[in-house]
């Protein structure tokens, strides 16, 4: 059976998966289309039809926009969708290989619900091969259906950026393929109809996966080598600030900072891409080499910044340090694969009390994914050593002297993120 286009003026869409790649997919496609926005996190849901998003993705005046968008945390009510869009994620495991179970999960349930003549596209990140090496067999296994012949895939990889209220869904160019010519061609044309920055059509869905997962992986590589570059300059004793600021003067010099490098992301996605490439007998070297140096920069930062309080002859009993900031980056609520807790863990092996502060997250899922216990306000002349590690906007607006004021005479402030005036600080990144 060949495909037969549906028609654009009268589908129904399931989002599955509502965090920060399905709420604001699902809020643009049910401005136009009925769409259902399903999530197993009941409180999750409950939140959403109270017009409430903790994520801070989408604004409550957006939900309400969405007239067409309906939300349901039980898997049923899926059924008798002509499209299926699945935006799960694609975590790593504590080995750093790809962990597929939620995406492996979402197949099954989709094999129970789906009907012939259905599209499913994803959104997830994935190696290339992915989507029709290990969905598309158990979505046949689970329905007795057939790919290609009674039921059709299509990948069109989110490009979602959290916190950043500028490149948002309709405004990022949006790449889509398909199973087949006529299912790539409608696929782009439904992201087409919400997407206002245009799509891409790539050839096959393995280019498109390749596409995303490569994406990230370039900017991990060069944060990579922007860290390097800052552990040899500080060998040198020469501000790596300064040293990137006279380079970037040069019109094609690209404007990358070294950091922590966590969330969802480009601290993630590679390690989707050397899981394939050793799959198929090739190792990756320079892929890996940048992997394991971004990974060990939180332990580089807290070796610093116990240099300096030893230098200082703060190391003793009772050495309290107070960390600004546990988001994976600034202004926004984002836990996941967030950094700061590699300096969090290296003080502690020292025996170093370490108290966090952030105003963004929710305390709780703080505790739950990391046993941080977040505190509400620091005490003021209470800490041997101050880490300014996620720029928050709260935390720059403080400034260099009311953050030292959280600290002691002589404590050390560490500002990871260089936010702060370089003669405001002992050292910074």
């Amino acid at each position: 059976m060949t495909f037969k286009a549906l028609d654009l003026k009268h589908l129904k869409i399931g989002i599955l998966g509502l965090g920060y790649v399905g709420l604001p997919l699902a809020v643009e496609l049910g401005k136009r289309f009925p769409t259902l926005g399903y999530d197993l996190n009941r409180a999750r849901v409950a939140q959403l039809r109270q017009g409430y998003d903790s994520s801070l993705e989408v604004e409550p005046e957006d939900l309400q926009q969405a007239s067409q968008l309906s939300y349901a945390d039980a898997p049923e009510a899926l059924t008798g969708c002509d499209v299926y869009v699945v935006t799960v994620p694609t975590p790593i495991n504590a080995h750093r290989q790809p962990d597929l179970r939620p995406l492996q999960s979402a197949s099954l349930l989709l094999g129970k619900v789906i009907q012939p003549g259905c599209v499913v596209v994803f959104e997830s990140t994935v190696y290339p091969g992915a989507t029709e090496e290990v969905c598309i067999p158990i979505i046949e296994e689970h329905s007795g259906l057939k790919y290609n012949q009674d039921f059709y895939a299509g990948y069109s990889p989110e490009r979602i950026n959290p916190g950043d209220k500028e490149h948002r869904l309709t405004t990022i160019k949006k790449v889509t393929s398909g199973s087949t010519p006529e299912v790539a061609r409608f696929v782009d044309a439904l992201y087409g109809s919400v997407i206002t920055a245009g799509t891409h059509l790539a050839s096959s869905i393995c280019v498109a996966e390749a596409a995303k997962v490569i994406e990230n992986t370039q900017r991990d590589l060069n944060i990579a080598l922007i860290n390097e570059l800052a552990l040899i300059f500080n060998r040198l004793g020469i501000d790596t600030q300064e040293v990137l600021e006279a380079a970037g003067t040069k019109w094609n010099f690209l404007p990358f900072r070294p950091g922590l490098v966590g969330g969802h992301c480009i601290g993630v996605d590679p390690y989707y891409l050397t899981h394939k490439a050793q799959e198929i007998g090739y190792h990756p070297e320079v892929i890996l080499a940048g992997r394991r140096l971004n990974d060990s920069m939180g332990a580089y930062v807290a070796g610093q910044v116990i240099k300096l309080m030893s230098r200082r002859h703060l190391l003793n009993a009772t050495t309290r340090v107070l960390v600004l900031g546990l988001t994976f980056k600034e202004n926004c609520p984002d836990l996941r694969n967030t950094r700061v807790v590699d300096i969090v863990a290296e003080l502690e092996d020292y025996r170093i009390q370490c108290d966090v502060h952030d105003p963004w997250p929710s305390a709780a899922e703080a505790e739950h994914e990391y046993g941080i216990r977040l505190i509400e306000q620091p005490a003021a002349a209470h800490y041997d050593a101050v880490i300014l590690a996620v720029a928050h906007r709260q935390f720059v607006e403080l400034g260099a002297e009311r953050i030292r004021a959280f600290g002691k005479p002589d404590a050390v402030l560490y500002d990871v993120k260089a936010v702060l005036p370089r003669e405001a600080v002992d050292a910074r990144l």
